[in-house]
């Protein structure tokens, strides 16, 4: 019985990855070595995350709008006709969190509005559960009046 899943190990063990396969002749401590950092790099280079840097950038019109809604300038013809991708990054990121506290305010103001208005439901009696009672008793009067005229 196992020497058919041997052979078929065998078969499957050829498509491994020769770093993944486990031989019986690999030393451990050669094998540890994977896991270990190299100790050449001691001070590894910071990766900048875009390779190519462009000095400067002409703004469109919808960026030249971002800089202006962010504050970075007072109005547009104060914008140079090349600005750095950073500043337009900048100005991106301060409507990004401008933007969301606008919608945090909504969500609350929109919370407090529908409090107000159940509170007011409330007075003039107009809650869920009457008004299921009134649907269940208008059906079952739709119901009576349907078997009376058969």
């Amino acid at each position: 019985m196992w020497g058919r899943a041997g052979s078929a190990v065998k078969l499957l063990g050829r498509n491994i990855p020769s770093v993944l396969r486990i031989t019986n002749e690999v030393d451990l401590k050669i094998s540890r070595r994977l896991c270990i950092k190299p100790q050449e790099e001691s001070h590894p280079q910071p990766r900048s995350r875009y390779t190519l840097r462009v000095p400067g950038h002409k703004p469109t019109d919808w960026e030249k709008r971002f800089l202006l809604w962010a504050g970075n300038f007072k109005k547009a013809e104060d914008i140079p006709e090349t600005v750095s991708i950073e500043t337009i990054r900048a100005a991106k990121t301060t409507l990004r969190v401008k933007f969301s506290y606008v919608m945090i305010a909504l969500t609350v103001l929109g919370c407090i509005l529908m409090v107000i208005r159940g509170k007011e439901a409330i007075k003039r009696h107009e809650t869920l559960t009457s008004m299921n009672l009134e649907k269940k008793a208008q059906w079952r009067e739709e119901a009576t009046q349907s078997t009376s005229a058969k």
